[in-house]
């Protein structure tokens, strides 16, 4: 099973900060981008002060070269925001931190959309306001921050995946296929159908190691039966015609902005066939830089006796 890497490259060291503080027009996005900063392994802490951000930083031991980033969402809710910004990225750069910060922002017609649709209340609105003095108020409020801000982006017509790609581009050190979570497990049909599978494959067609008196008590994690499940030819023309789905697919969940897949591979027990051919779908996808974990559901109920 590959890991994420710890640290980055320099090639990404200017691109990628060690702090990023996400700020903006309430309704524009800001929760849905940390959640983006989380699927690529940022600590995020929402609303946090500006001044507190450099006592997080140390507690999570940014500046001790572990190679952890932090992001914060911030907004007027948090008194004196700009004030407490500025000097808290000058405290962080005495510390040789990096420190970007991310404006997102809406149309006002899209942000009275996006409450009348929650129906939530503004949170800077004031007895007798209607959302448009509310946001209108914000929006002045926080024009001075957007003009420090290090990267600018307006949802009004952006799609989730959208952004996620675009923050993807400009805050992870990771390639696409790295920041994709992908999960390979093999099941028995026997044991139930799995709920939370994406894609799912049937390889009871395949030759059965089990009719075998020497591997009926082995499973696929057994060198032997692999070879014999492996080398078959009809499974070498499957796994053929299985990669290349697989090479079709995968770049189109990437391009949804998909964070996690779940593969399941099947056969009768979830003993032979379906764990040999896990194990060698984790490891076509992790030569194709996949960040890949696998598990075998059912291995534990397997009848290993004689």
């Amino acid at each position: 099973m590959s890991e994420r890497p710890d640290t980055i490259s320099a090639e990404h060291a200017d691109r990628v900060p060690d702090i990023v503080i996400i700020t903006g027009m309430s309704g524009s996005g800001r929760t849905q981008a940390m959640h983006v900063f989380e699927d690529m392994g940022y600590f995020c802490i929402d609303n946090l002060p500006p001044s507190l951000i450099m006592q997080l930083a140390e507690i999570i031991g940014i500046n001790t070269g572990v190679g952890r980033h932090l992001c914060v969402t911030s907004d007027l809710r948090s008194q004196g925001l700009f004030d407490e910004l500025l000097d808290t990225i000058e405290t962080l750069r005495d510390h040789e931190m990096t420190c970007k910060v991310l404006f997102l922002e809406a149309s006002d017609e899209v942000l009275i959309r996006r409450y009348s649709e929650n129906r939530r209340r503004h949170p800077l609105a004031k007895r007798g306001d209607t959302m448009a003095d509310a946001i209108q108020r914000e929006r002045m409020a926080l024009a001075s921050i957007r003009e420090r801000a290090d990267l600018v982006i307006d949802t009004s017509r952006m799609r989730t995946a959208t952004l996620r790609r675009r923050l993807q581009n400009a805050f992870s050190e990771l390639s696409d296929e790295q920041l994709m979570d992908v999960h390979v497990f093999s099941f028995g049909f026997k044991h139930g159908l799995p709920v939370e599978a994406d894609l799912m494959i049937d390889v009871r067609f395949l030759p059965n190691p089990f009719y075998d008196p020497e591997m009926r008590t082995l499973t696929g994690l057994d060198e032997k039966v692999s070879n014999f499940v492996i080398d078959h030819p009809k499974t070498q023309e499957f796994l053929d015609a299985w990669f290349r789905l697989l090479d079709a697919v995968m770049p189109g969940y990437i391009a949804e902005g998909k964070p996690r897949l779940s593969i399941a591979i099947g056969c009768t027990g979830g003993q032979h066939r379906s764990v040999a051919i896990a194990e060698a779908t984790g490891r076509y996808l992790e030569r194709h830089q996949y960040h890949v974990s696998i598990s075998h559901r059912d291995l534990a109920k397997a009848n290993l006796r004689s």
